[in-house]
């Protein structure tokens, strides 16, 4: 091997200006929301732990800095041979932030000479990968991009783009300190880079970081002290063997599935701390949990009851019982079961701290049937809670809601049954939750849209339920297949037509994108009727390629249909056909709406 090349670069020195490439046996661009949400909790942080209010941007080089790992490139190509998917997502983060800028009436050239370069007019992104051109295109200006037909990589980053709007903390990272967290960002944040300076060398130093040489992760180290506190050899072994097989199922379909259920136990059973969301705080259980936990758990044995030999005996055989909860939670939100159906809603939604919340209430002693009891009165308390939420137009990312969940976590720890329905009901109080007074301000936006897809699946699935249909929930959500459901506006994109009803083009806006003017139809059909008037949108409503939801704006779903009549009737809702469809019916589909939703979403399981 010739020479390799490795010093310390801060962001702005790595991508200013700089183009690079993907290796070709680099893997496509993976990362989950998870890892966004890791990723921008560790940056804002750090950048928070030495912000202090009246700095001036000259200070921020004085803040500490943030290491990312290594860069391994191949000099002659400038091919990222290892860090493409910290890069990739670093780039998503500097759009997000670049496009905030603009929003602010400002710009930063540096941070978009970070992401493309241009020449002759023409954009050309610092991570030149030719198949993601046009989604980064429509990422950094802002515009949507439909993923339908896309390869993994281009779904994957128009995702977390999408994440990272959701995500980042904007009451943490005020518009007055912004260009301060631009300014660590570029210059505070760090990588070792890497040259190699053949093809021979680069795929070297790559399979030698894959392959060889790794340090023992936090589970590995964990594991090592536990076992290392336990004093009968023959017991020592038998619960090294229970360890080595549940983190081999951990793994199973995750290659970190082991860190983040025990990340998410510890969280649920004894953390007691998190961090204040303010400038100078410091971290608490809840925080370094998510970093290091075998330094948490070593420091805290006291306060975790771990003082004899039998108390880490005790607590092996409990990461036992707690992991096969998790696997069972993780099943549940793979796969659609009717006895844990707000598991699998939970997740279709994209709330990560559900195993968290979901492990909290369940006790060690507690049988098979008790834990999923507490598991589906916690799911569905979660279901209701990310309702109130979006409805309001309140933001679900993982900065704007961990605080509120670790308060919620802590409170059920442990609880009975009887404690957690009183617990939850009471929480469900405190939500001040009234889809009357929430249903008419919730309209479609980026933020909104996968929570009103969701809302729209529960409605049509429910009703197809009660009126003898399979529910087709899981089709509804499903964006993998040739012709996936999508949200469908009724009233077209055509303000010229209705210049009578509305006063102005924000007006119309925003009683199309009302919740009560929207439904779900295949993406097929919902392309065709683009540019239709109701009248013709209508016929496909009511057609076989509609569903009950849509058929019920047309007079054939209340002919020769006793059991949707019987349905209506039972619950007294004001289903009723329409020929023309305005402000005045966009509204009454609006209070529809909101009968529905009382029934989908009932609280009463927290009351009986």
């Amino acid at each position: 091997m010739k020479k390799i090349e490795g010093s310390p670069k801060n962001l702005k020195q790595l991508l200013q200006n700089t183009k690079y490439s993907i290796h070709y046996y680099q893997r496509e661009y993976m990362w989950q929301r998870k890892h966004i949400e890791e990723l921008i909790d560790d940056l804002t942080t750090e950048f928070l732990e030495s912000y202090k209010e009246g700095d001036e941007r000259q200070d921020v080089q004085d803040y500490g800095a943030y290491f990312m790992g290594s860069i391994v490139l191949a000099g002659r190509e400038n091919a990222i041979i290892d860090g493409q998917q910290r890069f990739s997502t670093l780039t998503l983060l500097l759009i997000y932030l670049n496009n905030r800028i603009k929003n602010m009436g400002k710009s930063y050239r540096l941070i978009e000479e970070m992401i493309y370069s241009e020449s002759y007019g023409k954009e050309s992104f610092n991570i030149d990968v030719d198949d993601r051109q046009d989604c980064m295109r429509a990422i950094f200006h802002n515009e949507p991009y439909d993923i339908t037909d896309a390869n993994e990589s281009v779904k994957n980053l128009y995702g977390r783009f999408n994440d990272i709007k959701e995500i980042f903390p904007e009451d943490s990272i005020t518009d007055d300190m912004l260009l301060h967290f631009c300014d660590w960002l570029a210059n505070k944040v760090f990588f070792i880079e890497i040259v190699a300076t053949t093809e021979q060398d680069a795929h070297k130093v790559f399979v030698t970081m894959n392959d060889r040489g790794l340090s023992l992760t936090s589970t590995e180290m964990l594991k090592g002290y536990l076992l290392s506190e336990i004093k009968n050899d023959k017991k020592r072994e038998e619960l090294n063997n229970i360890w080595k097989d549940k983190i081999l199922q951990l793994r199973k379909d995750n290659d970190d599935g082991d860190e983040t259920f025990i990340k998410s136990w510890l969280r649920s059973q004894y953390a007691e701390s998190i961090r204040e969301s303010k400038a100078g705080a410091v971290n608490k259980d809840f925080d370094i949990i998510g970093g290091p936990f075998h330094k948490w758990v070593r420091d805290e044995r006291s306060k975790i009851g771990l003082n004899t030999s039998e108390d880490f005996e005790l607590f092996i055989k409990k990461f036992d019982k707690y992991s096969d909860v998790y696997l069972k939670i993780k099943r549940a939100e793979k796969t659609f079961f009717k006895n844990t159906q707000y598991v699998y809603y939970n997740a279709k939604v994209d709330f990560t701290l559900q195993s968290q919340v979901l492990l909290a209430p369940i006790c060690y002693d507690d049988d098979w049937n008790t834990v999923g009891e507490k598991m589906n009165l916690t799911a569905r308390f979660i279901d209701l809670y990310i309702l109130s939420r979006f409805t309001y137009h309140k933001r679900l990312g993982y900065n704007y809601i961990k605080n509120y969940i670790f308060r919620l976590t802590k409170d059920i720890r442990q609880c009975s049954i009887d404690e957690l329905k009183e617990k939850l009901n009471e929480y469900y109080i405190g939500l001040s939750f009234d889809p009357a007074h929430a249903l008419p301000g919730l309209h479609l936006t980026s933020s909104t849209r996968r929570y009103i897809k969701h809302m729209l699946a529960r409605i049509t699935s429910f009703i197809e339920e009660e009126t003898g249909v399979a529910s087709n929930y899981v089709h509804y959500m499903d964006t993998n297949t040739k012709n996936p459901f999508e949200i469908e506006h009724i009233i077209s994109d055509h303000y010229e037509w209705f210049t009578k009803e509305y006063d102005n083009q924000d007006e119309f806006k925003y009683y199309r994108n009302n919740i009560g003017a929207l439904l779900l139809l295949h993406k097929s059909i919902n392309a065709s009727l683009n540019d239709s008037k109701y009248p013709k949108k209508l016929k496909k409503y009511c057609s076989n390629e509609g569903n009950i939801y849509s058929e019920s704006l047309g007079e054939q779903a209340y002919k020769n249909n006793p059991k949707f009549i019987r349905f209506m009737n039972k619950h007294e809702l004001s289903f009723k056909p329409y020929d023309t469809f305005g402000k005045d019916e966009i509204m009454e589909r609006n209070d529809l709406l909101v009968q529905l939703v009382n029934l989908v979403w009932n609280p009463d399981m927290f009351r009986e």
